[in-house]
């Protein structure tokens, strides 16, 4: 009689079928959880998440299609393609706010394709799966958003540049010209493109289809650069990683105060000014240190490109005077895009980008309203979260920059090898006497 076998768990993502079809079951699953919760046919312990979508973008969305720019309202913080997004979900025969949720299930369902539809051809999984996984970590706050609207054709351009070929730089270009028409930041993602002439003609793309986007608008639209005004007077907002000696120094007496300010809840007080200064500060060192490695790279992997623009997003991140939680979702989108390559050098960073998100969580919604009073459980899942996107910045630029000496240094190593094979072939044959 045999032994009976040993019952092993079965992994999920034996075969490449299997994995796609416990990603695609998956996502389906926690966003239905989701978007019930946003709708509320589930209870949402945190209602006030939506608040976005059902009051502050409904009253943009109503004074754009009056024909104006909220120009008036100092949290309107956004480039003019925003308009674009919001005025969007007015097409669907629902109420604002529900059609606000749709259009970002939508986005979220574009990134997964994305991610995914490779996966039968024997592309990494664990892209798409750190995509479904990390999302929902942020609770229902993120369909009430339009971050996922940013996220999807930043995505889309970062897949499309970051191969060896190079006819699809045009379409890349154009889809992150018109993402950074919405929000700033995917400006950055072309950082590590192979070759100074690709990385310029891809950029002469993101403009032209940033300036259409961004022109487009203000010649209908009167007020559309308006929000560059409300920059000069902001605090540093209370999630931040400059926030932190604030919320310590509020336990010891410190004489600042938290105001709704430009739309986010900030820091004014003794100090604010020179941190922020400070902020500036880290940012111009961190980039200046990502110039120094893109002036002094020489050879690319396959990676490179999407390894050094999940770096560039978490300097910028990083060092801004906010951060708010929807921001993550940037960063998870770039990492998944990094994970869908079996040679990226940032999978430590992907998985401290997924320990930040449950963090994240518990800051905001779930005790934000002690973060604003810095109370000690707060501020520490805060400094927690902070520190762990600190510490994937480091780890990310250290990874990228030992990558890239790496691969030139085996490029020198073997240089001797093919000069001694070649000039080995042109000798002629020794003849004996």
């Amino acid at each position: 009689m045999s032994p009976p076998q040993s019952h092993r768990i079965r992994n999920p993502f034996r075969t490449p079928s299997s994995a796609l079809w416990t990603i695609v079951l998956g996502w389906a699953a926690t966003r239905l959880l989701l978007l019930l919760m946003v709708t509320e046919v589930l209870p949402n312990p945190w209602p006030f998440v939506t608040g976005d979508a059902r009051f502050i973008y409904r009253e943009w969305f109503d004074m754009l299609r009056s024909g104006t720019f909220p120009v008036d309202d100092v949290r309107w913080q956004y480039p003019p393609g925003a308009a674009g997004v919001l005025l969007l979900p007015g097409l669907l025969p629902f109420d604002y706010a529900t059609s606000v949720y749709l259009v970002m299930i939508v986005a979220d369902a574009l990134v997964l394709w994305l991610l995914a539809r490779t996966i039968p051809r024997g592309t990494s999984p664990y892209g798409a799966a750190l995509w479904v996984v990390a999302v929902p970590l942020l609770g229902p706050m993120i369909l009430a958003r339009y971050d996922l609207a940013v996220t999807a054709p930043t995505v889309a351009a970062l897949l499309l540049a970051g191969g060896r070929r190079t006819d699809r730089d045009r379409l890349a270009g154009l889809l992150a010209g018109v993402a950074a028409a919405i929000k700033v930041w995917p400006v950055l993602i072309f950082v590590g493109l192979r070759g100074r002439g690709r990385t310029a003609r891809v950029y002469g793309w993101t403009l032209l289809g940033g300036a259409v986007v961004v022109l487009g608008f203000a010649a209908v639209l009167p007020g559309a650069f308006a929000f560059l005004g409300y920059q000069s007077e902001r605090g540093i907002e209370v999630e931040s990683v400059f926030a932190l000696p604030f919320h310590l120094a509020t336990r010891f007496g410190w004489s600042g105060r938290v105001q709704e300010s430009y739309g986010s809840l900030e820091f004014h007080g003794p100090y604010v000014s020179a941190v922020g200064r400070l902020s500036l500060i880290a940012s111009v060192l961190g980039f200046g240190w990502l110039l120094l490695w893109r002036v002094r790279t020489r050879r690319f992997t396959g990676a490179t490109a999407c390894d050094a623009a999940l770096c560039a997003l978490l300097i910028f991140v990083v060092t801004s005077r906010v951060i708010s939680p929807q921001y993550l979702v940037w960063l998870i989108g770039l990492a998944a895009v990094c994970l869908t390559r079996r040679d990226t050098t940032q999978r430590p960073v992907a998985v401290l980008l997924l320990c930040a998100m449950p963090l994240t969580l518990l800051e905001f919604p779930i005790w934000f309203g002690e973060l604003l009073d810095s109370q000690v459980q707060a501020v520490l899942a805060l400094g927690l979260r902070n520190a762990l996107l600190v510490t994937a910045t480091v780890v990310s630029g250290r990874r990228l920059w030992r990558a890239s000496r790496a691969v030139e240094e085996a490029a020198v190593g073997e240089a001797p090898d093919r000069t001694t094979t070649v000039g080995a072939a042109r000798r002629p044959a020794e003849t004996s006497v």
